[in-house]
């Protein structure tokens, strides 16, 4: 089954403000939504932009993985572990997660992206990325040429990172950083809001400030 095939349903994983983002650019995009499911019991039986939340992952049950393409709905303002352990838990139970391009993002043609990668309304992505699975680029972020965003991490809206920037998996850049040419974002890394980082960051080193210092 391709993952990005445009007849299949989309059934939204969450129906908290990241996922309203993505219902939104589906509608736009036109495809076709079976609804939302959330472990928050008090949404159940909601609308969320005319799409209903049908329940919790307990309605995955008996149903056939390939009648369907999941979207993973949950966002992160820290680093993404929720949203990497139920995209990796629903693959080992054979889903597949589409990737979602806003139709108001730019993304180059040659923009090489794995499964379940999301781009978000306003988001630049330049000649010679690479977009690892299940990352967001989101909204008004902007990457130059040659980078490359690792599977999971999340380029908060408005962060700008200049060419051949690297970030590693599970990585959370948040809103505003600036990351300068040629600087390396280690795995499970944290730049907070605002960030301007100028030097490369350690796997698992969490800075912020102006120019960003480790965090006490």
């Amino acid at each position: 089954m391709n993952p990005n095939s445009k007849d299949k349903p989309v059934l939204v994983i969450g129906a908290g403000g990241h996922a309203k983002v993505l219902v939104g650019a589906l509608l736009r995009l036109g495809r076709p939504i079976r609804g939302l499911l959330d472990a928050e019991r008090s949404r159940h039986g909601t609308m969320l932009l005319g799409q209903p939340v049908l329940g919790g992952d307990e309605q995955l049950e008996g149903v056939d993985p390939g009648s369907l393409l999941l979207v993973n709905g949950l966002g992160s303002v820290g680093l993404p572990i929720a949203r990497q352990r139920l995209f990796e838990r629903l693959t080992a139970k054979g889903f597949r997660f589409a990737s979602v391009i806003d139709p108001a993002a730019f993304v180059s043609p040659d923009v090489a992206m794995a499964a379940g990668v999301q781009v978000m309304a306003g988001a630049v992505v330049q000649p010679g990325c690479s977009l690892g699975e299940n990352c967001i680029v989101n909204s008004r972020a902007s990457l130059d040429h040659d980078c490359s965003i690792g599977a999971h991490a999340h380029v908060a809206p408005g962060a700008v990172l200049s060419g051949e920037v690297r970030v590693g998996e599970g990585s959370h850049l948040g809103t505003g950083a600036v990351v300068i040419q040629g600087r390396s974002i280690g795995a499970g890394s944290l730049v907070a809001a605002g960030a301007v980082v100028v030097r490369d960051v350690a796997a698992g080193e969490k800075l912020a400030g102006v120019p960003a210092r480790p965090l006490k």
